[in-house]
């Protein structure tokens, strides 16, 4: 009659429960890093044709000699507020823009136009997603992204470059 312990550690759970539980979260791991991850960032791709229109832009602009020192006709867009896309009102995107000009005249052209740029800027930075907006590399996307939409919604509009000087997500 041999008695059974009842209540004791088994050693052989630890054996072969913590290396499956780890093989586990490895597999947890890659399914969500490079499955889920990777459908999620793509609707925020910008698509390569508006990288290589800035290209065009900015090198029609160098061949026409009229770029001039960057800053040096700056136009400030201030409190420029936005629902993000997908937010349902519930969180905002609080931005300043400076658009850098190559010459006084297209900035005195420019201020004419400020209604329609600033339509133009809106719809660009509502129609974005709170993760494109929290990527810092898509920043620089956001910028080219601008500077294009500008150039080409308003006619004859020629621009250096735009920079954020508040970009604020609540």
């Amino acid at each position: 009659m041999e008695e059974t312990k009842k209540g004791g550690f088994n050693p052989k759970v630890l054996l072969v429960g913590l290396p499956l539980f780890i093989v586990q979260l490895v597999v947890v791991y890659f399914v969500t890093a490079n499955i889920l991850l990777s459908k999620i960032q793509q609707p925020g791709d910008v698509p390569h044709e508006d990288s290589t229109e800035v290209a065009e832009n900015d090198s029609t602009s160098k061949e026409k000699g009229e770029n001039t020192e960057a800053g040096q006709f700056l136009y400030s867009m201030k409190d420029i507020i936005v629902n993000p896309a997908g937010t349902n009102g519930s969180r905002y995107l609080l931005v300043d823009l400076g658009i850098d000009f190559p010459s006084a005249e297209k900035l005195e052209e420019f201020k004419t136009k400020e209604i329609l740029a600033k339509d133009v800027v809106i719809s660009a930075l509502s129609s974005k997603t709170l993760p494109q907006l929290n990527s810092i590399a898509y920043k620089d996307s956001l910028k080219s992204e601008l500077l294009v939409k500008l150039e080409k919604d308003i006619s004859k509009m020629e621009i250096n470059s735009v920079y954020f000087s508040r970009f604020i997500i609540q």
